[in-house]
């Protein structure tokens, strides 16, 4: 199978990425109810410049969306990956990987210091992929979500993407 393609999402993937929404949606890694058929994709807060699309063979297969974590111009450093998705018949063709990896190398090409993600706990495939990418468990909220009949933790995860800085030295 050929590597995915990686690329810019455009205003025309409207329609391709709100059914591969709609058809990947899972307790897995969802916290807010599905996404309904005329639901929009793409949002004031999430448009086409915060998503990278991944393609095999010309059709749309899979997303990340890539936003920062809060509004405060304090945390500007950070990016966030606040969405991936990837289509069931492309699961196993390396396209979540290649998507992480694009997320990654756009968050530093946008300046940032680091990259952080949140999953659920018991979503062990997307934890071990970015584990496998250089993400550290940064903190668990324990219980923090009841999903389908059980508690399940909120993860966040993160990486930094430049070479820190040492800390100040105090006397």
């Amino acid at each position: 199978m050929p590597a995915p393609h990686i690329r810019p999402a455009r205003s025309d993937d409207e329609e391709p990425l709100g059914r591969l929404d709609r058809d990947t949606w899972s307790l897995l890694h969802a916290v807010s109810p599905p996404p309904g058929p005329d639901d929009p994709f793409f949002r004031p807060h999430s448009g086409p410049d915060d998503h990278l699309v991944a393609e095999l063979d010309g059709a749309v297969v899979g997303y990340v969306r890539l936003g920062f974590p809060t509004p405060l111009a304090a945390n500007a450093h950070v990016r966030q990956i606040r969405g991936l998705a990837v289509a069931g018949t492309a699961r196993g063709a390396g396209v979540g990987r290649a998507l992480v990896r694009a997320a990654v190398e756009e968050a530093r090409r946008l300046g940032a210091r680091r990259i952080t993600l949140r999953v659920l706990g018991h979503n062990t495939a997307a934890r071990r992929l970015y584990e496998s990418e250089g993400f550290v468990v940064e903190g668990v909220q324990p219980e923090e979500f009841y999903l389908g009949g059980a508690y399940v933790d909120d993860v966040t995860m993160g990486r930094f993407l430049t070479e820190r800085e040492p800390a100040p030295v105090t006397t």
